[in-house]
């Protein structure tokens, strides 16, 4: 039975916003398609505003990425990883969900292929892409649409995130699965 209340609610919750928000308009009488227009206008030069950011984040993660450093640092790191149960196959997950979200998806595309669907890996590396954010996107993409260029301890904080991410995945992962 809560199950399907919660259908019914996930099935109408839009529509039902939509309506409301048009029903609001239309009693308070704002231009409607004028206020739409100009929000359109609006976010498209914030798109365009944002075109640098993007290309300069996803270039500096492609040349990280194929110049293999990410693969020497996974055998750097392979016997801290082991001591924490951790597959190296998972490390440049770690390294790049902080960075770009399709790189990361990318990398766990390959560990779930390379690894299987239920095996160890591929169940961290799936609360590891759920319990982190791309930060370094976050911030080229957010900062600057709204043109902020010092970030200061947004990087910081974003990156602490990010480890305490990691670590809870681990944790978690150890108790869930190991």
């Amino acid at each position: 039975m809560f199950q399907h209340i919660m259908n019914l609610i996930s099935l109408w919750a839009l529509p039902f916003i939509i309506i409301l928000i048009l029903t609001l308009a239309l009693f308070k009488k704002i231009p409607l398609y004028e206020v739409f227009t100009e929000g359109a206008k609006d976010g498209f030069r914030v798109s365009v505003n944002i075109i640098p950011y993007l290309v300069a984040i996803m270039v500096g993660i492609s040349m990280f990425r194929a110049s293999g450093a990410i693969e020497v640092l996974a055998g750097l790191f392979s016997s801290a990883l082991d001591k924490f149960n951790v597959p190296v196959d998972v490390f440049p997950l770690m390294i790049v969900r902080s960075m770009s979200g399709s790189a990361a998806l990318g990398v766990f595309s390959d560990i779930v292929h390379n690894s299987g669907a239920d095996s160890y890996a591929a169940k961290l590396a799936a609360v590891m892409v759920g319990s982190s954010e791309t930060t370094f996107y976050v911030l080229a993409v957010y900062f600057g649409a709204v043109g902020i260029s010092k970030y200061r301890y947004a990087v910081w904080v974003g990156i602490l995130a990010d480890i305490i991410g990691i670590f809870a995945a681990i944790f978690v992962c150890k108790l869930m699965f190991l």
